[in-house]
């Protein structure tokens, strides 16, 4: 048995965590830094029968509970989408109605799986010393949801422990981060980022969470792919599991150029949401080197010539709005196909204000 591979810099923010007091923390930063991954380890230190100050054991029986998902002390507060992706169990109502298909699984943390967490920290532990409630990703908790946890929260009774992982800090209730130690995620540097992602992307599925990508990405595609990413490795590894990754690094570089054509096929085989997200990537880069900064998820190379006249500024501000109302609905398009020939055809548009 052997422990999760941890990136580099998540193992130093775990080593430095664990030699801190407190019995709630709350890991924040943008997505893609390993938030989940850093709470995991913690909690899994936590509850390890023999923990060494860079985190747990990984061959003693809770180590192994944990790997498995079916450690009786800890708690993992998640939302049902995210439970059934991961594989992580649900309490034996909740897989009977999604079973029978009485409803579809939940975005959000529900507030009755709040009270679950609430009478979990009440219960007898059961292996050791400790229990311990991971809560990620935080803000998907609603109003009444986070208030069902603050008492607990502010007081836990015994030794319980709680985490909370977020990648949206601001939407969380100002009681909730009031409770806990706030701990900000770092940001790597990209040529360290870079390796990792080389190493991972290479890594058999089953050994360490990571899985091997169909074909083999070259080092060209990984550094694209790190790029897209804003230099968010977590974010990064997802795209190279693709199974044809080097096929989407390529329409990457691709896209700027094909959508100042209006060209709807580089999109064909995205879904509204990744669309939406690629072309808000491609209009900040875009308004950036406009004005003379650089570019964060494209090459500067595949952009289109840079262009600062007021048209311009005018017609990417109006893109942006644009965008960001379709964000509203992009989850549930009336009709996917038109939502994407409107995207290229608005991006045509913005990108090549003065051919309009």
């Amino acid at each position: 048995m052997t422990n999760p591979v941890l990136a580099p810099w998540l193992k130093t923010q775990l080593e430095s965590l664990l030699s801190q007091r407190g019995h709630a923390w709350l890991l924040s930063g943008p997505s893609g830094l390993g938030q989940f991954e850093l709470a995991l380890a913690l909690a899994k230190t936590w509850l390890c029968e023999n923990p060494a100050a860079d985190g747990a054991c990984g061959v003693c029986g809770s180590c192994h509970a944990v790997e498995v998902h079916t450690h009786a002390d800890l708690c993992m507060l998640l939302p049902e989408t995210l439970s059934l992706e991961l594989g992580w169990p649900l309490d034996e109502k909740t897989q009977d109605d999604l079973d029978a298909k009485k409803r579809k699984p939940s975005k959000e943390i529900k507030v009755d799986a709040a009270r679950e967490a609430v009478s979990f920290t009440q219960f007898t532990r059961s292996r050791g010393d400790t229990k311990v409630v991971l809560v990620f990703p935080a803000e998907r908790m609603n109003g009444i949801t986070a208030n069902t946890l603050l008492k607990t929260l502010e007081e836990p009774p015994g030794a319980v422990k709680f985490i909370l992982a977020t990648e949206a800090a601001h939407q969380l209730l100002p009681t909730i981060r009031s409770r806990c130690l706030g701990h900000t995620m770092h940001w790597p540097d990209f040529e360290e980022a870079l390796v990792w992602l080389q190493t991972m992307s290479q890594v058999p599925e089953g050994d360490g969470g990571g899985k091997k990508a169909a074909k083999p990405l070259s080092p060209d595609d990984l550094r694209t792919l790190l790029i897209a990413a804003g230099g968010r490795p977590a974010d990064a590894l997802a795209w190279t599991q693709n199974q044809n990754a080097g096929e989407l690094a390529r329409a990457w570089q691709g896209l700027p150029k094909a959508m100042a054509r209006g060209d709807v096929a580089a999109l064909a085989d995205w879904a509204p949401a990744q669309a939406l997200d690629a072309l808000q990537k491609l209009c900040h880069d875009v308004w950036a080197v406009n004005n003379g900064a650089l570019p964060r998820f494209f090459r500067a190379e595949d952009l289109p010539a840079r262009n600062p006249t007021r048209n311009s500024a005018y017609a990417l501000a109006a893109w942006s709005k644009d965008l960001a109302q379709a964000a509203r609905t992009v989850e549930h398009p009336y009709n996917p196909g038109l939502m994407l020939e409107a995207f290229a055809s608005r991006a045509r548009i913005a990108l090549t204000p003065n051919k309009a």
